[in-house]
């Protein structure tokens, strides 16, 4: 009898996510794998428990490892292979870096504290120039951003990142600038920007990073005349 798994349904979003990204439709991924389009099609959208020989024909074709198809590797950091064999370290303009971040999601704010450094993920939204993000009254976010001068605010970092395993490559962003509560008077058109905290709790602070300088590097592999094979 074949070793079998028992997953939780979300392997098929798992599946489904990488396929995606790796910009390959149903029959192009089950080629490659070896497996029926339409099982294919059944493990995308159902919660099921193939074979470890499938698995592992999944994860091949979709270049990535069993164990992270599983979501074994899901609490793990990022970034913790080896280096790819040609990386290239690339400066990238303005524009590329605001393509880059004005989807949302989540992003590090640096600034100081009373006890030194600190650095807090957040979730943002990029909305009409500027990063938006929520936080509750009393916490660090609010005091410690606060100069308690009128019209002065507090220079902090904002940056935003991303990694690619399987490609070697990645990205950053990293935005320096005042940061702004906003005041009751402009909540409302704030909270068109459609911010939500993954935290979750009384989040009713707006608080806004305006740009005054922005930089942003990638990490992609050489594919040039003289890359590795």
């Amino acid at each position: 009898m074949s070793e079998r798994y028992a997953l939780p349904g979300d392997l098929g979003r798992r599946i489904a996510w990488r396929r995606r990204s790796l910009g390959l439709s149903r029959e192009q991924l089950a080629d490659r794998a070896g497996i029926d389009p339409g099982y294919l099609g059944y493990l995308e959208e159902h919660p099921a428990s193939p074979g470890a020989e499938t698995v592992h024909r999944l994860a091949a074709g979709l270049d990535t490892s069993a164990a992270e198809l599983l979501g074994g590797e899901v609490d793990l950091p990022p970034g913790r292979g080896r280096a790819g064999t040609r990386p290239v370290l690339e400066e990238l303009d303005i524009k590329e870096c605001l393509r880059l971040i004005s989807p949302g999601g989540v992003g590090r704010v640096g600034f100081g504290s009373p006890v030194g450094p600190a650095i807090v993920p957040v979730s943002y939204v990029f909305y009409e120039g500027a990063v938006v993000f929520r936080t509750a009254f009393g916490g660090p976010l609010d005091e410690d951003l606060r100069t308690h001068v009128k019209g002065a605010t507090i220079k902090i970092a904002f940056e935003v990142d991303h990694v690619d395993e399987v490609n070697r490559e990645g990205w950053s962003v990293l935005i320096l600038g005042g940061a702004h509560h906003v005041p009751p008077e402009e909540e409302a058109a704030v909270a068109a920007s459609g911010v939500e905290p993954w935290a979750g709790g009384q989040r009713d602070l707006y608080i806004r990073i305006v740009p005054a300088e922005i930089t942003g590097r990638r990490i992609r592999q050489d594919s040039g005349p003289h890359a590795a094979p």
